[in-house]
């Protein structure tokens, strides 16, 4: 496996190995300062960042290398010079390529002509690396991933989808409450469904935010209007998700001790009442520092050829 592309490209060997060296870097985060050194990485940003962004910096320097920083303004991504060039003349300079774009075809495109691992570090449709860092959080705070009951509520987006994904791999419940006009494609759920039916899990899909907040292990959600997203959106996105804001009513109806997860940037107050995003049951903070050690994992594993990944699914 060259590349990390979406989270659904792993296989469930792959998930526990990436969980177990990303263990291992948060107990001993120097421990292959070597693998990098004298080498480069390359971190493309079309977008603005801050996790993403210090995470795999950090992440690069840990390695013993040097994390060059891009954004549009630096490079010819796709205008004057295609996207195939640019990736074949990075191929040349450097050990790997980090990029958080829009697109996903762009990443794909990108990573077919490069020649070294090409890590997504977020598009319009997967968030592979938040899915690493949040089952690393859930078996921190929860024990074992199989069964765990994961209840993710709001707009179906990039997060949700990869959260769907990885939960699938490691065999845990999870329930996508969201209301029709915002829930994850059906031909996704269905690849989702039946890779955690083969791992002793289930993804369960409804527009009852209660229904899905009821004994759960782990309440999650995300901003309502991500990054991209027209502004005019978002008074109808206020109104139709408001009911599934993450309120202390709804954490009462989950476990005594589930916990609240959120990929930050949280807006308090729409997605996430106040009292539940600064509360005790909150492992935010956990979460923004486990990008850090699941980013050295990810980016030694690719640059090491510890994955064996899995043949792509027309529905993934």
């Amino acid at each position: 496996m060259k590349d990390l592309i979406r989270t659904s490209d792993l296989s469930r060997a792959d998930v526990k190995y990436l969980l177990a060296r990303a263990q291992k870097f948060k107990a001993n985060p120097h421990a292959r300062r070597n693998l990098l050194a004298g080498e480069s990485v390359c971190l493309y940003f079309a977008k603005p960042s801050t996790r993403t962004r210090v995470s795999f910096e950090a992440a690069v320097n840990r390695l013993g290398g040097c994390g060059i920083s891009l954004s549009p303004n630096d490079m010819q991504l796709g205008r004057g010079e295609t996207i195939e060039d640019t990736a074949r003349i990075i191929s040349r300079y450097a050990k790997a390529f980090v990029i958080r774009t829009f697109k996903d075809d762009d990443v794909e495109r990108f990573a077919r002509a490069a020649s070294i691992p090409v890590i997504n570090a977020l598009t319009d449709g997967h968030h592979p690396c938040q899915s690493l860092a949040d089952l690393l959080t859930l078996l921190e705070h929860r024990g074992s991933l199989k069964k765990c009951r994961i209840a993710y509520l709001g707009d179906g987006n990039n997060v949700a989808i990869s959260l769907m994904q990885a939960a699938a791999l490691v065999g845990a419940d999870i329930t996508l409450g969201c209301p029709a006009s915002y829930s994850v494609k059906p031909e996704l759920v269905r690849a989702a469904r039946i890779e955690a039916e083969a791992n002793g899990g289930s993804v369960t899909v409804t527009d009852d935010p209660s229904a899905a907040a009821r004994g759960a292990d782990a309440l999650y959600t995300d901003v309502w209007l991500s990054m991209g997203d027209p502004d005019a959106e978002k008074e109808v996105r206020q109104r139709e998700l408001g009911p599934y804001q993450i309120s202390e009513q709804l954490m009462a109806l989950a476990k005594p001790d589930a916990v609240f997860m959120h990929c930050l940037p949280a807006h308090r107050g729409e997605e996430v009442a106040e009292a539940v995003m600064d509360g005790p049951r909150s492992v935010v903070w956990d979460q923004a520092e486990n990008r850090l050690h699941t980013s050295v994992a990810v980016l030694y594993a690719l640059i090491e050829g510890k994955l064996e990944g899995r043949a792509p699914s027309k529905s993934a």
